[in-house]
């Protein structure tokens, strides 16, 4: 029962990244959660609070704006107090150019008695760093800026 609990608490931050619901999101968090992304790029790098991780949330909704990412598989382990979810996901979006951006990836997040503390995802880097070019020379210019790191 709490494997199933902690499924749909998952699955429902995935919704509210598909629906900009950001601030719903980060309550879900712990103060110092730990937020890494994977990549040399706009979006990757190590955030170490709330305050980042928002920020981050917000530059990933202004560099893909319709970007919506369908959760294909959870496994979870662990007890409250320490609590593993793997998650499998497919990220689509159609850039600035008109070109379609897939990728598949994979986020590890960690949960202390129902909080997020660490949220490590994987991806693949070019793909994320290719599509990210491209709206860099549709006129997002954010798309090549220093990454959010605190």
């Amino acid at each position: 029962m709490y494997n199933y609990i902690v499924e749909q608490q998952v699955k429902k931050s995935f919704t509210l990244v598909n629906e900009r619901r950001f601030d719903e999101l980060v309550k879900s968090m712990a103060l110092n959660v730990r937020h890494s992304f994977a990549g040399d790029h706009a979006l990757g790098g190590v955030r170490h609070d709330q305050a980042a991780v928002r920020d981050w949330l917000d530059r990933l909704a202004r560099l893909t704006p319709n970007l919506h990412i369908t959760v294909n598989n959870i496994m979870v382990k662990g007890w409250p107090h320490k609590t593993l979810a793997i998650v499998r996901w497919t990220a689509t979006a159609t850039l600035l150019n008109g070109d379609s951006y897939i990728n598949k990836g994979v986020h590890f997040i960690t949960l202390k008695w129902g909080k997020i503390t660490e949220l490590d995802v994987y991806e693949d880097t070019l793909v994320v760093y290719n599509g990210l070019e491209k709206q860099f020379r549709s006129g997002i210019e954010e798309a090549h800026a220093p990454q959010i790191i605190s």
